[in-house]
């Protein structure tokens, strides 16, 4: 399905978290054809605002998204002040999402802003789930993967909730093993992450966070390097059409 760009209604707006906010939008054409671990672009209406910002999807409903964004820039300051009610331009789904696998423990890494995707993930899994998310300082979205039946721990850098540390050392502290991994978060914790589930010879899917301009592969802005067997050893791939879904296994990290 090609990308249409629709007109969608805000059903509900409302902060999360300081700076973080989540918005349900009725939008039935996005909602019919979207997956876990899609995103989509959202239009500022400011003539002064270019480009579109692509948010990542938290939930699909039967004709609603719900997207969850932190406030950091003109155009997500522009969203914070949409109201329930208020018409919103986005996009169908992009990119290409988690592909769900069949496993007996499933386990779902996120960091800040990469946690939302992963609750339409795991409606969509299959069998024991757990969490392992890791803040700054305030949880987000702790309940709504509780509700579905996955077991959270939780890391903060300040220490304020959970454990303190990052969500490598957590899952190292607390024993947490999986079958299948799937994460998404900042590069950092991403490539700790890919190395960990090396180590440990279990798969991960992983879900990039690149700066993106177009969203649909035109402006080729959000390149990464993707292991190959050619000359230079790997190929370059856009995120946002590509991925923003991939193997860590198959990420060239080290450059």
């Amino acid at each position: 399905m090609s990308k249409q760009v629709v007109e969608g209604k805000i059903i509900g707006q409302g902060e999360i978290a300081p700076m973080i906010y989540k918005m349900i939008i009725k939008a039935p054409e996005v909602a019919a054809s979207a997956h876990c671990g899609q995103f989509v672009n959202v239009y500022p209406k400011s003539k002064s605002t270019i480009l579109p910002r692509p948010i990542s999807i938290s939930e699909i409903g039967e004709d609603t998204i719900t997207l969850v964004y932190g406030v950091v820039g003109e155009g997500t300051k522009e969203f914070m002040q949409y109201e329930t009610g208020d018409s919103v331009r986005v996009s169908t789904a992009l990119g290409n999402g988690y592909t769900v696998q069949e496993a007996g423990v499933s386990v779902l890494v996120g960091g800040g802003i990469g946690v939302p995707p992963l609750v339409e993930l795991a409606k969509s899994i299959k069998g024991e789930k757990i969490a392992v998310l890791g803040f700054r300082e305030d949880p987000i979205l702790v309940e709504a993967l509780e509700n579905l039946g996955v077991k959270v721990y939780i890391a903060t850098d300040s220490g304020k909730v959970g454990f303190k540390g990052n969500v490598i050392e957590l899952i190292k502290a607390e024993g947490i093993k999986g079958d299948y991994f799937y994460a998404c978060g900042p590069k950092v914790m991403l490539r700790a992450l890919s190395a960990y589930c090396e180590e440990q010879n279990v798969p991960v899917q992983v879900s990039m966070e690149e700066r993106m301009g177009c969203g649909y592969g035109v402006c080729v802005g959000c390149v990464t390097k993707i292991k190959a067997d050619n000359e230079k050893g790997f190929e370059l791939k856009k995120v946002c059409k590509d991925g923003p879904v991939f193997l860590g296994s198959e990420v060239k990290w080290d450059e």
